[in-house]
């Protein structure tokens, strides 16, 4: 979009918060660059240019606005609507591939040479995988420095920078204020609350509309005991993390979502931050998608009644897709119960002082050892549960956010026991697939019927055509015409 200068243009000077990500506002003559809705007053026309991305922004030379804050803005929703080697690449770098695994850890992950991936990048976004990832260190050391009492220099390598140096060369580089300086400018803007050790508290900024109550209502109602709970508001679960583990809880408010974090490591800041957006599909364009869905005479009293649902996902694919295999024609109540059962036996113990959590979610490696005749579960689900962990665990199948969506379905599609409901689940709420459709679930069914809409699998898939790229969505809003736990926010 950012070659669209016309368009960009009249963003900037409504202050369209709605174009929030999608592209930068670099000003010539302050040589700052801004989000689309900066609260200041626009610059002249001939003054202005635009990037992709901010680590474009900062790799030309300029620096964050302090009044708007464009490091702050929701992620671009193209990465989520696509599946091509770029967006998956920028899925990785939000998750903090390059920093563990380098440039060419990105590029194995994607299939691709390490030049290929350069160019690619550097060609749509104007920044390659290194300048995509120093920008995130920055952003993410910009959240240490401001919500917590760490040292600096404790800082600096949960961030990911590998020196004291670099770390303050970026941050002066990018935020022109010195990591001093802005730990004392955040002091003074605002009254914070007492900090509670060991706990980061941030808002999870999103583009409006947000309708939490699916969002929030699916995830408290399938939460496994132990390992996810509804307690004050707040939906609250356990992490399993590069360097430990963690416990997030995260709250619905009206302009964001207040999010606080307890990790045994800081470092492992940038991804928990990252799989809580993507859980959450914070980086959603839901204008747009609501946009094409009122286009149906039908949905569109849905999506006008409560505009901006999102798709509730996952925070680690392989654990949904044993979820969803446990899930199999069985209630939520049974399928939450068949979950609590592996947790307690194969899961990892955690201290939660603050709620009732206790484990993390067993790894497919310490599923793949149990023993098939301990499972509470017919022959044929035992035989597809002990496949899919066999071959999560031994990687001859993968899911996360590299997954291409079309070969991920044919590898699940392959094993026994998957059948067109599972395989789609897993791709809309594991694989993060906009355009996943359920049309043989019961519920659709149902909730088709009752609007008029044909209520067979083949004939609805045929009237869905029109809902594309964004039939996930329209699954969310057909769900929730039902008065069933998973559409309402708990009490």
């Amino acid at each position: 979009m950012h070659t669209d200068t016309e368009r960009c243009v009249r963003a900037v000077q409504s202050k369209d918060a709605r174009f929030d990500g999608w592209f930068f506002t670099a000003v010539l003559t302050t040589r700052i660059y801004c989000r689309p809705s900066c609260p200041v007053v626009p610059p002249k026309v001939e003054n202005m240019t635009f990037y992709p991305s901010a680590a474009a922004c900062q790799q030309a030379g300029f620096r964050a606005c302090k009044r708007c804050r464009p490091d702050t803005s929701p992620g671009s929703p193209q990465w989520n609507a696509r599946a091509d080697a770029v967006a998956r690449a920028m899925r990785l770098i939000s998750d903090g591939v390059v920093d563990r695994e380098g440039v060419p850890g990105l590029a194995a992950r994607l299939g691709y040479s390490t030049r290929q991936i350069e160019r690619q990048l550097l060609a749509e976004l104007g920044a390659g995988p290194l300048a995509l990832a120093r920008a995130q260190r920055a952003q993410t050391a910009r959240v240490l420095i401001e919500t917590t009492g760490l040292p600096m220099a404790e800082v600096a390598f949960a961030a990911g920078f590998s020196s004291i140096r670099t770390f303050n060369d970026t941050v002066r580089d990018v935020f022109a204020l010195a990591p001093s300086e802005l730990r004392t400018r955040a002091a003074r803007s605002r009254a914070r609350p007492p900090q509670t050790p060991g706990v980061i508290a941030l808002r999870l900024p999103y583009r409006a509309p947000l309708d939490p109550s699916n969002l929030f209502g699916h995830l408290a109602a399938t939460g496994v005991p132990g390992v996810e709970e509804w307690r004050d508001g707040a939906y609250r679960r356990t992490l399993s993390l590069p360097h430990g583990h963690g416990i997030v809880a995260l709250t619905p408010r009206p302009d964001h979502i207040a999010c606080r974090l307890s990790l045994t490591d800081p470092r492992d800041l940038t991804i928990a931050i990252s799989r809580c957006r993507w859980m959450l599909d914070l980086d959603a364009d839901p204008v747009a998608v609501d946009d094409q869905l009122r286009t149906d005479e039908l949905l569109a009293p849905l999506v006008d009644k409560a505009p901006g649902r999102r798709v509730p996902r996952t925070v680690d694919a392989a654990e949904f897709a044993v979820r969803a295999v446990l899930g199999q024609q069985v209630s939520t109540a049974a399928a939450r119960t068949h979950a609590a059962r592996l947790v307690t036996a194969h899961g990892q113990a955690v201290d939660d002082p603050d709620g009732g959590l206790t484990h993390l979610f067993p790894s497919s490696e310490a599923l793949a050892a149990l023993d098939p005749e301990t499972l509470a579960l017919p022959g044929s689900r035992r035989t597809t549960l002990t496949t899919l962990v066999g071959a999560l665990a031994d990687g001859s199948l993968r899911l996360g956010l590299d997954s291409d969506w079309d070969r991920a379905r044919a590898q699940l599609t392959a094993l026994p026991g998957f059948g067109p409901w599972t395989v789609e689940v897993i791709a809309m709420r594991a694989l993060g697939d906009p355009d996943a459709f359920l049309p043989g679930d019961l519920g659709m069914r149902r909730a088709a019927a009752g609007l008029g809409l044909p209520s067979t699998p083949a004939a609805l898939t045929a009237r869905a055509a029109a809902w594309r790229p964004w039939r996930a969505y329209a699954v969310q809003y057909l769900w929730a015409t039902e008065a069933h736990p998973i559409n309402h926010l708990p009490a």
